[in-house]
């Protein structure tokens, strides 16, 4: 067919279109409905957007009373150097004064052995000591993928070796954990990496998926506690960690950081995780929150920087409460804070308000 026979056909067709939206459009019946899905439509991406964008804090009944022994704390060394505080510091007066009785330590691979083979505990010795002094029961995170940016903890050594060296070192490294605090009656359960499957997130190499499985079947041999398999609560399902883990530990965040859009709420009831760990298989009792949004998300640069405008962003006093209440409400088996570092260093410079609200959670 020439090229002015193919214009022309589209021509008509464009106009045969046009005449029939127009002759939709000229009937009243027709207009309104026209008229009512485009408000629809306005209406829809209205509330999403509102959802995302302007609606405050969830839940608004704050009554933060919950069942003993349910909230804990993810405490990090490195987090507590990061923002200049000593970690003896922090510890102690997390001990003291918040009476924190439930306790996630990751165990840092480049501070224990910054040599192949020497092996130096006197960090993590001391923070189990001390919190056995004060009732503290412990969660061990162990491997080369623990809490805190840049999320893998690699030695430099490491670096130099191939991928079997790297298994052989990593499952060397989970032994050697594992032994020295196994006789301690305060740690109550073994945490396995964290977030391994979570590949977007963090400065590590591919998941290696046997190798996790080998770490975990490795700390069942040496040790009859239970072992956690942790994941993103919001960004995956969680089938592949249930089949693997005793417990489930998930994330649980409502205010986050995206380059695109900025800040966003996640307009998740409770019953999206609930309905979660059903669809995986998992009873009440094998599920926990292992980091509860607790402090600002900061999408670059350090939280110590962040002015009050920013903090309110995602961590107003307000929000804070609402995320403590909504870790209530959905009533997981138990939930440990993110940020006990971040509350104290609020306290210190003049802003004390988060370490005294979280004080009533745990006493």
């Amino acid at each position: 067919m020439p090229t002015s026979d193919k214009t022309s056909k589209k021509v008509v067709n464009s106009k045969n279109i046009f005449a029939r939206i127009k002759t939709f459009i000229s009937s009243k019946a027709n207009l309104r409905k026209f008229f009512m899905i485009k408000l629809i439509i306005i209406l829809v991406l209205f509330t999403i957007f509102y959802i995302l964008k302007i609606a405050k804090h969830y839940p608004r009944e704050i009554i933060l009373e919950t069942k003993a022994d349910h909230f804990g704390v993810t405490f990090s060394t490195k987090y507590s150097a990061e923002i200049g505080l000593d970690y003896q510091e922090v510890y102690g007066a997390m001990l003291s004064e918040l009476k924190v009785k439930n306790i996630r330590i990751p165990i840092y691979w480049d501070e224990i052995e910054k040599e192949k083979g020497v092996f130096d505990f006197s960090v993590y010795d001391y923070l189990i000591n001390e919190g056995e002094k004060n009732g503290a029961k412990f969660i061990i995170s162990l491997g080369r993928r623990v809490p805190r940016w840049p999320e893998c903890h690699s030695p430099a050594w490491l670096g130099k070796m191939d991928n079997d060296e790297v298994e052989l070192a990593t499952l060397e490294l989970t032994r050697t954990i594992v032994e020295r605090y196994k006789n301690r009656e305060s740690v109550e359960y073994w945490q396995v990496e964290n977030e391994a499957f979570l590949g977007t997130f963090g400065v590590c190499p591919p998941l290696n998926k046997e190798l996790l499985i080998k770490e975990f079947e490795l700390v069942r041999s040496l040790d009859n506690r239970k072992i956690i398999i942790t994941s993103s609560g919001e960004l995956k399902f969680w089938d592949e960690e249930a089949a693997i883990g005793d417990i489930f530990g998930s994330t649980l965040y409502r205010v986050v950081h995206n380059r695109w859009f900025g800040f966003i709420r996640y307009p998740l009831p409770p019953g999206f995780y609930r309905l979660k760990g059903k669809l995986a298989g998992l009873s009440p009792e094998r599920l926990m929150v292992l980091e509860l949004q607790a402090e600002p998300w900061v999408p670059e640069g350090k939280v110590i920087y962040l002015t009050q405008r920013d903090i309110d962003k995602s961590m107003s006093v307000e929000q804070f409460k609402a995320n403590l209440q909504y870790a209530i409400n959905l009533d997981f088996k138990r939930t440990y804070a993110w940020g006990v570092e971040w509350w104290y260093w609020q306290k210190l410079y003049g802003n004390p308000e988060y370490w005294q609200i979280a004080s009533t959670i745990f006493k």
